[in-house]
């Protein structure tokens, strides 16, 4: 899975990150290729901050630019 196709992945569990992260949430994804290779992906998460977190906390589904515009303005 490449996390950097899609400005958005669903969150699959929180990692053990309950306060950071929201199963069943779509996060914004920022461009990091260093923690990518180290199977992690940058995210804003309920802080407003981006942070690191295992890529297995998430799955990339396609949206359509329609939906990807609508997450961005929220």
């Amino acid at each position: 899975m490449n996390a950097m196709k899609s400005k958005f992945l669903l969150c699959l569990n929180d990692g053990g990150f309950p306060e950071a992260l929201e199963p069943r949430k779509f996060y914004r994804v920022l461009d990091d290729v260093a923690a990518a290779v180290e199977g992690m992906v940058r995210v804003i998460d309920e802080s407003g901050d981006d942070y690191l977190y295992p890529l297995a906390c998430f799955i990339e589904i396609p949206l359509s630019g329609a939906v990807e515009g609508r997450l961005e303005a929220a």
